[in-house]
């Protein structure tokens, strides 16, 4: 009896490591393709109960999933609204918002100046040279090409959502007989488990969204802050992206409380303001409404984010989360993937089964050649 060929493990390691690289850069060069299908399929997932029940009111399929493309697509073309009329707003303030930079610009540089003993000359022309490399690098044609590849895809986004709820049994038919019968229990908890966790995580960000949009928008408005709203819903959709966005959402509205009021105060406020809402996003919105359905942990959660805006920029950022997520589900459902699935999740074991101690004891204990 032939023993079968078992590759040396810096061979598998190899393997491993050039598949996955191919895999990525298939993911990057797709990037236009891929993104807008990930979105309509994790849209569908959120969708389908939605279609079912029009579907037990007997509307027809094609009419039950049209009506639920419709309702999603005007609620994204009116948070779009939302946010188009306050950018509208700020373009009417724009002339002044600039010269109350450059004034704020004059300010700081007198203070970096007089602080750390550096000729204000010095300063100006680092910040020109900065401006002129950042001109130099941003390359309007390519971000032209880019808008418009958004566009596309935007339009597109419905009509794909509209297939994967319509050929959804086709789907599925296809991933059953892909793996066999034998696989059947698997396959069917794999997918049962990925469809749970996507829609329980995305209804629960969507609410947490809006929670956010209003606390943010509240606190900017009582402190009087301009565009309050639009930072808000900006604000409340970078927080989605973890750690980064909550930083980036921060940033922005003290931003713009440094330029448009007279006093650095309005700043720190709403610095403080920002603290206590991740306070009770961190411990009180995120445990009970989002309640950690996607269990993954920190240092994961952080580079996967990384990685999904090295690959597809700010909507990898978005989309890193519940895919690591997914990835999960199947790792804990293949036995020899396990290990990786226990590596992405947030268990963290009290005792480990490696004890250096005792290791140090049964070397001292080994007889000296």
């Amino acid at each position: 009896m032939e023993l079968p060929y078992k590759i040396p493990f810096y061979a598998r390691t190899a393997l491993i490591f050039i598949s996955v690289f191919a895999f990525v850069f298939v993911l990057y060069l797709g990037r236009g393709i891929i993104v807008p299908l990930v979105y309509a399929i994790l849209l569908a997932i959120l969708l389908n109960p939605l279609v079912n029940l029009f579907m037990r009111w007997r509307f027809n399929k094609v009419l039950s999933i049209c009506i639920a493309v419709t309702i999603a697509s005007a609620v994204l073309l009116g948070i779009l609204y939302i946010v188009s009329s306050q950018l509208s707003m700020f373009s009417e303030t724009y002339p002044q918002l600039k010269l109350k930079f450059n004034a704020a610009s004059v300010r700081l540089v007198h203070w970096v100046s007089e602080t750390f003993n550096i000729r204000g000359s010095k300063i100006n022309a680092w910040i020109i040279e900065t401006q002129n490399e950042q001109i130099h690098e941003f390359a309007i044609g390519e971000k032209l090409s880019e808008i418009g590849h958004l566009l596309v895809a935007g339009m597109l986004l419905p009509v794909y959502l509209f297939l994967f709820l319509y050929y959804k049994p086709l789907l599925l038919e296809f991933i059953r007989r892909l793996f066999g019968a034998e696989h059947d229990t698997a396959v069917t908890a794999v997918l049962s488990n990925t469809k749970q966790i996507i829609q329980t995580y995305l209804v629960g960000l969507c609410f947490e969204v809006i929670i956010m949009a209003a606390l943010n928008s509240a606190g900017l408005l009582l402190l009087g802050i301009d565009y309050a709203i639009m930072l808000g819903i900006i604000g409340a959709v970078l927080n989605i992206i973890p750690y980064i966005g909550g930083l980036v959402s921060t940033i922005l509205p003290m931003t713009i409380a440094f330029i448009t009021k007279d006093s650095v105060s309005y700043a720190f406020l709403v610095l403080a303001l920002y603290i206590v809402i991740q306070f009770i996003d961190n411990n009180y919105i995120v445990p009970r409404i989002v309640a950690a359905r996607v269990k993954i942990n920190a240092l994961i959660s952080v580079i996967v984010v990384l990685i999904g805006g090295a690959v597809w920029g700010i909507s990898g950022m978005f989309l890193s989360i519940p895919l690591t997520a997914i990835i999960k589900v199947i790792f804990d459902h293949i036995e020899p993937m396990k290990p990786w699935g226990f590596l992405l999740g947030n268990i963290v074991p009290t005792v480990s089964g490696f004890s250096f101690n005792r290791y140090r004891v049964l070397q001292q204990r080994r007889p000296k050649s």
